[in-house]
């Protein structure tokens, strides 16, 4: 049941314009980040090759590609995400979902995989870019799996919250703004968390300060189990909030 849900989801997206033009916008927004970097790469050689010790193009080019990626994302995720439940709510539909044979565990978990899905795939064709190395030299294959795996994770995060979101209201752009905020606050807690009193708490809980160090290649169990603790909270968050509306209901 969860890979129904799942594929219904996947197919509504696809359906709409929306999942289309993002699909656009962000590549040709990467791409050219992605070109520009290369460009300076080329640009810097001589001096590149003067240094000792120099990074190699994998370390220039991708961890500011993956960290542009990161910052799109957030942008973009919310507006995937704010229909998963609000719209079911809105059309008067969750009644149908809450009266089907499904617990709520797969209803939250079937349309989280379903974004999922479209956020892979997403990140399948993000991957297209650095991979293009490989047609003019060398690829530090490990610090490309490392940027991505971490990119998959936030990317696991933010669906997860915006989910949770979702399912606070039955007005999509209100669930969209609700995401981005709480997104964004993430961002402001790594910010916040330096030099001030109590800030290594508030710079341990930013998403985006567990995020970094996979871009630079270091892969840290306690980063991803962050992620992980993450989504596994805002997925629980979000079940308890339908499991409430439909004892409530």
């Amino acid at each position: 049941m969860i890979g129904t849900i799942a594929m219904r989801e996947l197919r509504a997206l696809f359906l709409s314009p929306l999942a289309w033009t993002i699909l656009a916008v962000v590549q040709l927004i990467l791409a050219f980040l992605f070109l520009g970097r290369v460009e300076l790469v080329q640009i810097s050689q001589s001096q590149l090759l003067a240094i000792e010790n120099a990074p190699g193009t994998t370390a220039i080019v991708l961890p500011d590609l993956l960290g542009n990626a990161a910052i799109i994302l957030l942008l973009v995720t919310p507006l995937l995400t704010m229909r998963l439940v609000s719209e079911e709510r809105r059309n008067r539909t969750l009644s149908l979902l809450f009266s089907a044979p499904v617990s709520m565990t797969e209803i939250i978990l079937g349309k989280y995989v379903g974004i999922m899905l479209f956020l892979l795939l997403l990140l399948a064709l993000i991957a297209l870019m650095p991979l293009s190395l490989l047609l003019g030299g060398g690829l530090d294959a490990g610090l490309l799996v490392s940027g991505l795996l971490g990119l998959a994770l936030l990317l696991a995060g933010f669906a997860a919250v915006g989910l949770f979101l979702s399912t606070m209201t039955q007005h999509p752009p209100v669930a969209a703004v609700g995401a981005f905020g709480a997104l964004l606050l993430f961002w402001v807690l790594d910010w916040s968390g330096q030099g001030v009193a109590g800030g290594g708490v508030l710079a341990a809980l930013s998403m985006f300060n567990h995020y970094k160090p996979f871009l630079d290649g270091v892969f840290d169990s306690a980063d991803a189990a962050y992620h992980l603790l993450l989504v596994t909270t805002f997925l629980a968050l979000s079940i308890l909030r339908l499991d409430a509306e439909r004892l409530g209901g």
